[in-house]
C-alpha cells in the first residue's frame, strides 16, 4: 500500500485485512486516509527534520478523575470510623488526658489569648480569601467553584455528623466529642474546620500552590493551640479534619482533576531524555472491531497535531481534521511527494496488530515513534495518576495469593525501575523480548523506549492456520523454550495473557515473544515457577484444545514439573484476561486435568489451597467492622463493664457450659443424619470447630462447611454429601419453628406473652389474609417454588431413606431440641447471673425469636443482629434495658466469642488427623 494514497478504507486500493485503528478522518469531498499517520502526510507531510521539530499526534486529556482521590475518599470514611471506635474504646485515657491539660487551660487562655485571636481570624477569613484569590489570579475559575462546592459540602457532613451523633451516640461518643462548657458536656465538631480543610483539599497540592501550604500549617497550628486550652477534644479535630478530606476528595473524583500527564512538549523532552531525537509521535488506540474490506472503520475522536521545536516548545497547533480539509486534492494515488520525502512507513506498519496488543498489556499510553533515519520504536508512557491501580492490584493479588511478592512499588520512579530491571533480565536470559532502549522523565509521566516487535501477532490474533500440524508443534515448543529459559534464570512473568505471548510464524522457524514483564519477579520460588506454568496452559488450551496443551507441554518439560500442575488448575491462579476468556470456556479447566490424568496417570489434580483469603473474606470483615463501629459507638461501656463485674460468676460457668452442650446435640443429629457411620467424638470435635470458623462465615454457614467437607473426606460422594448436610439444617429449622408453636400454645400470661387483644387476633387475621393474596399470585408462586425446590430435591431422598430408620431419625430430631435447649437454659443463666429471672418459656420464645431474626443479618455469626434482637426481647419483657444489653453481651460471650480458642484448636487437631 502507497504511503500516500488517497484511496479511502474499503476502496479498490486497498485489499482486504487492512489495518485503520489509528485514525479514520477525511474531508466531505474526500477519501477518507487510512489512518492518522496517512492523514498526517496527506495534509503536508512531517515537519521539516532540520529544523529539529517534531510533530505529535494525540489527544491530551485535560483533566482525569484520580483513583488516588477515591482511595483517599474511602480511606477518609474509613478513619472517621476509627476515631468514633476509638474515642469510645480508649474514652478512660482521652479523658485522663483532658483533665491533666484543664488544670492549666486557663492560664494557656490568657497568655495566648491574642494568638488564638489571630490564628481564629486567619484560619476563618484570610485562609479561603487567600486560596480563592491565589486560584483566581492563576486562571483556574473552574477549581475555585470547586473549592467553594467541596467547602459546602464539608460544612453540611459537619452538621450531620453531629446531628447524627446526638441522635443515636450513646454516652461514651458523647463524651469523647464534648468539652465542659457553662456547667454542661457540649457536642463541639468545629465546623469551621471541615469547611476549611475540604476548601484546602480540593484547591489542589501544598507542592503546587503557595497559599495552600502555608493555609494547612496555619490551620495545624490553630488546632493543637485549640487543642492545648481546651476549646475542643482531640476526637472531634480528627473527626474534623477527615471529614474534610472526605468532601474535598469526593468533589475532586467526581469533577476530575487537571491533568498533569506529559503530553506535546513534555512528552517530547521526556523521549529526548530517554536519549533519542525523534521527527514524529503517533499515538496508539486499540480498535478491537475487525476491518474488512466491506466494512470501514469506526471513527474515533480527532487527534491534535502538535508541533515541538528543539527546545521543547509548541510552535504550532491545530487537528488532523482541519489540515485534511485545507490540504490538496490529488486524483488516484500519490506516487511522491512528503511520504517518499520522509521514507516513513504506513499506518498498517504504524499500529500492526503487535503495537494494539502493547496497549492492552497495561494501563499505559502506547505511541510509535519515528526517527530521522526511518527506524520505527514504540514509546510507552507510565503516568502518575494511573500508579496507584498497579500498586493496588499488585498489592492485592500478592497479599490473596500464595507463591507471588506482595510489596509494591510506592512510587512511578520505582515501577520504571522494576520494569527495566525485569526486562534487561529477561533479555539477559535470552527470551526473546522487546530491548527497553531508554528511560525519560517529564512532568507525572515516565516513558519507556523499547525495540518494536516486527512481524510479531499476538497469540488472540494468531490465525488458525498457523496453529495447525508441524507448524502448530513448532508454535508451541517454541512458546514453552521462551518460558523455560526465563524459569531457568529464576524469571518469572505472573501476567501470561493473550497480548503478552506474539508469534511470528512466517519464516523457517516460529518466533516467539515474551512482554509485558511488569508484574514479574527475579529470584522467583517454586510456586510462583508452577503459578506461571498454570497460566500458560490454560492459555495453550483456549487455542489449541486441553489434548494438544498438555501434550506440548509433556513434550517440553520434565514430567514432575508437568505433574505439579495439577494441584493448582484453579481459576484464581490466572490472570483476568485468561481468567475471564476460561470461564467463557466452561469446563475447560476440568477438561485440563483430564487431560493430565490421561497423560500421567499418577498425577494429583485435587485442588491445592493457594489463596490467603477471597472476596467474601474482604465483604465479611467490612461487614463486621461496620457491626463492630455501630455497637461500640452506640452502647455505654461504662454501664456493661459494671453490670459484668456484678455478675454471679458461678452463673457465668454455668451458662458457658450450658452453651458447651449444644455442640453435643448438633454432633448427635449430624450422626445420626449421616450415610456412613461417624465417631460421636470426631463429629462434636466438628461443631466445636465450627464455633471458630464462625468468626468469618454469616450464622450457620460455617458449621454446615464443615460438616460438608468432613462427609467428603470420609469417602461420601459430593452430592450425598450435600444432600445430608441440607437435612441437617431444614430439620433444625423445623424443630425451631415446632418448638415455637408449641411454647407458644403453653405460655399463659405473663411478662412476655399473654393472651392475645381482639386488635392482635384482628392483625393476626389481616396479615394471614394478605399472604394467602400473595400466594394466589402465580408469579410469586413460581418465584417462592423456585426458590425453595433445589433444597427440597437435594432433602427428600434422604428424608425417604430416614423415615425407613424411626431410631435414627428420632435420634436427629433429640439432637437438635438439646442444641435448643442448650441455648435457651444458656441464655437463661446469663440473665440470672445478673439476679434477674423470667418464665422459662419467655426466654426460650424471646432467645428462638431473636436468634431466628438476628440470624438474617449477613455478618459472622449474625454479629450486631443477634445481640440487637435479644436485647429488645428482654427489654419488652420488662428487664432494665442495661440489664438486658449486659446480659446478652455476657451471652454472646460464652456461647460465641468464647469458644473460639476451643474451636480454633479442635480444627488444628482435626486437620492433623485428616478429617478437614
Amino acid at each position: 500500500m502507497s504511503r500516500g494514497s488517497g484511496e479511502g478504507p474499503a476502496g479498490p486500493g486497498n485489499p482486504p485485512g487492512t489495518v485503520h485503528d489509528v485514525g479514520s478522518y477525511g474531508a466531505a469531498d474526500t477519501p477518507p486516509p487510512t489512518g492518522a499517520f496517512d492523514a498526517l502526510f496527506l495534509a503536508g507531510g512531517a515537519p521539516d527534520d532540520d529544523a529539529g521539530l517534531v510533530r505529535v499526534v494525540d489527544t491530551p486529556e485535560q483533566r482525569v478523575r484520580n483513583p488516588s482521590d477515591l482511595l483517599g475518599l474511602i480511606s477518609s470514611a474509613v478513619g472517621v470510623a476509627a476515631v468514633l471506635v476509638l474515642s469510645v474504646v480508649a474514652h478512660g485515657t482521652t479523658e485522663g488526658v483532658t483533665a491533666d491539660v484543664r488544670a492549666f487551660n486557663t492560664l494557656l487562655g490568657e497568655l495566648l489569648f491574642i494568638p488564638v485571636a489571630v490564628l481564629e481570624g486567619l484560619v476563618t477569613l484570610f485562609v479561603p480569601v487567600a486560596v480563592l484569590a491565589e486560584l483566581g489570579v492563576r486562571r483556574l475559575g473552574r477549581q475555585v467553584v470547586e473549592s467553594i462546592v467541596a467547602a459546602t459540602l464539608g460544612i453540611v457532613l459537619g452538621v450531620l455528623t453531629v446531628l447524627m451523633v446526638g441522635w443515636w451516640g450513646g454516652d461514651d461518643l458523647l463524651r469523647s466529642l464534648s468539652i465542659f462548657r457553662d456547667g454542661a458536656w457540649r457536642i463541639t465538631v468545629p465546623i469551621y474546620v471541615v469547611g476549611i480543610a475540604a476548601l484546602l483539599t480540593t484547591a489542589g497540592p501544598r507542592t503546587r500552590r503557595r497559599t495552600v501550604r502555608w493555609s494547612w500549617n496555619v490551620l495545624y497550628l490553630a488546632l493543637v493551640i485549640a487543642l492545648i486550652t481546651g476549646q475542643a477534644p482531640l476526637p472531634s479535630v480528627l473527626v474534623a479534619l477527615l471529614l474534610g478530606r472526605l468532601a474535598g476528595q469526593t468533589v475532586q473524583y467526581a469533577s476530575g482533576v487537571r491533568s498533569e500527564r506529559a503530553y506535546g512538549g513534555e512528552l517530547v523532552t521526556a523521549v529526548r531524555r530517554a536519549g533519542f531525537r525523534p521527527t514524529t509521535l503517533v499515538r496508539v488506540r486499540d480498535v478491537t472491531a475487525p476491518v474488512n474490506a466491506d466494512t470501514p472503520p469506526a471513527p474515533i475522536p480527532d487527534e491534535t497535531v502538535t508541533d515541538v521545536d528543539a527546545s521543547g516548545a509548541v510552535t504550532g497547533r491545530t487537528t488532523l481534521r482541519a489540515l485534511l480539509r485545507n490540504r490538496p486534492r490529488y486524483g488516484g494515488r500519490r506516487g511522491t511527494g512528503a511520504d517518499v520525502r520522509t521514507g516513513l512507513p504506513a499506518s498498517d506498519t504504524l499500529a500492526d496488530p503487535a503495537t494494539r496488543a502493547l496497549t492492552r498489556t497495561g494501563d499505559a499510553r502506547v505511541y510509535a515513534m519515528f526517527t530521522p533515519d526511518g527506524d520505527r520504536r514504540d514509546v510507552v508512557v507510565l503516568d502518575g495518576d494511573r500508579h496507584v491501580v498497579g500498586v493496588l492490584t499488585r498489592l492485592w493479588r500478592g497479599l490473596r495469593l500464595r507463591g507471588l511478592e506482595g510489596r509494591a512499588q510506592v512510587s512511578l520512579k520505582a515501577v520504571a525501575e522494576r520494569t527495566a530491571m525485569l526486562t534487561y533480565a529477561a533479555d539477559a536470559a535470552h527470551v526473546r523480548t522487546p530491548r527497553l532502549l531508554g528511560v525519560g522523565e517529564a512532568a507525572d509521566s515516565i516513558v519507556l523506549v523499547t525495540e518494536h516487535a516486527v512481524g510479531a501477532v499476538p497469540w488472540r490474533d494468531l490465525p488458525d492456520e498457523a496453529l495447525a500440524g508441524d507448524r502448530g508443534h513448532a508454535v508451541l515448543a517454541a512458546v514453552w523454550e521462551q518460558l523455560r529459559r526465563a524459569h531457568e534464570a529464576g524469571l518469572t512473568h505472573h501476567a501470561l495473557t493473550p497480548d503478552v505471548l506474539l508469534v511470528d510464524s512466517h519464516g523457517t522457524r516460529p518466533r516467539v515473544w515474551l512482554t509485558g514483564w511488569e508484574q514479574g519477579e527475579i529470584a522467583s520460588t517454586i510456586l510462583g515457577r508452577r503459578l506461571d506454568l498454570v497460566q500458560m496452559l490454560a492459555l495453550l488450551a483456549l487455542r489449541v484444545g486441553p489434548g494438544p496443551a498438555v501434550a506440548s507441554a509433556v513434550r517440553a518439560l520434565p514430567a514432575d514439573d508437568v505433574a505439579a500442575v495439577g494441584p493448582l488448575l484453579q481459576s484464581i491462579a490466572l490472570p483476568a484476561a485468561t481468567r475471564v476468556a476460561v470461564r467463557q470456556r466452561r469446563g475447560l479447566l476440568d477438561d485440563l486435568r483430564d487431560a493430565l490424568v490421561e497423560r500421567l496417570p499418577q498425577v494429583d489434580v485435587q485442588p491445592e489451597n493457594i489463596t490467603r483469603f477471597g472476596a467474601r473474606t474482604v465483604i465479611t470483615l467490612a461487614l463486621s467492622i461496620g457491626v463492630v463501629t455501630a455497637l461500640v459507638t452506640t452502647m455505654n461501656l461504662d454501664e456493661i463493664t459494671d453490670a459484668v463485674s456484678r455478675a454471679n460468676p458461678w452463673w457465668v460457668v454455668a451458662a458457658f457450659v450450658l452453651g458447651a452442650v449444644t455442640w453435643f446435640g448438633a454432633a448427635l443429629t449430624f450422626v445420626a443424619f449421616s450415610p456412613k457411620r461417624l465417631p460421636l467424638w470426631r463429629a462434636t470435635l466438628t461443631q466445636m470447630a465450627g464455633s471458630f470458623v464462625a468468626l468469618a462465615a454469616p450464622a450457620g454457614i460455617g458449621p454446615a462447611a464443615l460438616n460438608l467437607r468432613m462427609l467428603t473426606r470420609r469417602g461420601v460422594e459430593l452430592p450425598m454429601a450435600v444432600a445430608t448436610v441440607a437435612l441437617v439444617q431444614v430439620s433444625q429449622f423445623v424443630v425451631t419453628v415446632v418448638l415455637l408453636v408449641v411454647l407458644s400454645i403453653f405460655t399463659g400470661s405473663g411478662g412476655l406473652i399473654e393472651l392475645p387483644s381482639i386488635t392482635v387476633l384482628l392483625a393476626i387475621a389481616g396479615i394471614a389474609a394478605v399472604i394467602a393474596a400473595v400466594l394466589l399470585v402465580p408469579a410469586i408462586r413460581r418465584w417462592i417454588w423456585g426458590k425453595i425446590r433445589p433444597t427440597l430435591e437435594q432433602v427428600w431422598p434422604r428424608l425417604s431413606q430416614m423415615l425407613g430408620q424411626p431410631t435414627r431419625l428420632a435420634l436427629g430430631i433429640g439432637g437438635n431440641v438439646v442444641m435448643s435447649l442448650g441455648y435457651v437454659l444458656a441464655f437463661d443463666a446469663a440473665l440470672a447471673a445478673f439476679g434477674q429471672s423470667l418464665n422459662l418459656i419467655d426466654v426460650a420464645v424471646i432467645y428462638l425469636v431473636g436468634n431466628a431474626l438476628g440470624a438474617l443479618v449477613p455478618t459472622p455469626g449474625g454479629l450486631g443482629g443477634v445481640e440487637a434482637a435479644l436485647t429488645a426481647g428482654l427489654t419488652a419483657a420488662g428487664i432494665p434495658a442495661s440489664i438486658a444489653l449486659s446480659t446478652t453481651i455476657l451471652f454472646r460471650v460464652v456461647t460465641y466469642w468464647g469458644r473460639v480458642p476451643f474451636g480454633w484448636a479442635a480444627m488444628r487437631y482435626l486437620e492433623r488427623k485428616g478429617d478437614l
